[in-house]
């Protein structure tokens, strides 16, 4: 059974110590955060049994995990998707100490040996619902560009969730003196999935504007997603997008025809003006991409 001492109010580093918080988790730092729990993570996944300088297995368990359909990503910038789930543990478990951390995983491939792994910047927060249940709540942070460049145009698709919870009791991975023995970890996976796709673009133009009744319109666009393995937006080739039209006044599209974009994404092709109206270019989605469908272009036809 953990027991945690109170003590008076000290300043700093000292204060953290006093508290028996790792210094890992004092340093709010995703990276600091990261660091501390891979080391105990790849030392529970290198094999078993306290004799061989591994955590003990904890006693948690995590169900009722939900999570976005899917998750579109661009080229740069900064993602978060939120994941919740239950957590539940043995009454040994102290959840509030602050050095019990808990947080979800998403991965591609094997969960002992993933392609790829995506965590959040924190550690999820929990709210206790019975002396052994809680519900937690956390986020997977995704940087598809700049230095850290996460993902790979390979790993669109089907991602797999898992979560993990990690007790220090009082050890810090960070210290001269770590006796992970003392430091129990959990982690469990195929808990769900989640698309991870490569954000979208589609435009449209309809010309001539105006035109005459009877005479051809000529309308293009272009779809283009995120290539993740260059940082840049290119087009999606030889995919169907319908054309769509709404007469001036209506609320409602309806599909004129469906093209294939060509070897760059562009999309083109030629209708006969009837009346005023919008037309638009729809673009249904596949599993790495998601759907997309921009403000219709008006032409007044004369």
């Amino acid at each position: 059974m953990r027991t945690r001492a109170t003590v008076a109010a000290v300043s700093g580093a000292l204060a953290l110590s006093a508290l028996g918080v790792p210094a890992a988790q004092a340093d709010d730092s995703a990276a600091s955060y990261r660091a501390g729990v891979a080391k105990v993570r790849e030392a529970a996944q290198a094999g078993s049994g306290r004799a061989a300088g591994k955590p003990y297995n904890l006693n948690v368990s995590f169900s009722d995990v939900k999570i976005a359909k899917t998750v579109k990503v661009g080229t740069t910038g900064h993602v978060a998707t939120t994941v919740t789930y239950t957590l539940t543990h043995g009454a040994d478990v102290d959840i509030t100490a602050r050095d019990f951390l808990t947080d979800p995983v998403l991965y591609r491939g094997s969960p002992t040996a993933p392609e790829n792994r995506l965590y959040g910047n924190k550690p999820a927060k929990c709210t206790a619902t019975s002396a052994t249940t809680a519900n937690c709540k956390g986020t997977i942070d995704v940087y598809p560009g700049g230095s850290e460049r996460e993902l790979r145009n390979a790993d669109a698709g089907t991602w797999r969730v898992a979560a993990e919870a990690t007790d220090y009791n009082g050890q810090d991975p960070d210290g001269e003196i770590f006796d992970i023995t003392k430091t129990g970890y959990k982690s469990q996976a195929g808990l769900g999935t989640t698309l991870m796709q490569r954000a979208s673009k589609l435009t449209v133009d309809a010309a001539p504007e105006p035109v005459k009744k009877g005479k051809p319109i000529t309308v293009t666009g272009k779809l283009s997603r995120a290539n993740w393995d260059r940082g840049t937006y290119n087009g999606y080739v030889e995919q169907p997008v319908k054309l769509q039209f709404r007469k001036n006044g209506s609320t409602t599209y309806t599909t004129v025809k469906t093209i294939k974009t060509n070897a760059t994404g562009n999309l083109k092709t030629t209708v006969t003006a009837a009346q005023d109206g919008y037309f638009r270019f729809t673009f249904a989605g596949t599993t790495t991409t998601p759907a997309a469908t921009p403000a219709g272009d008006f032409v007044d036809v004369r």
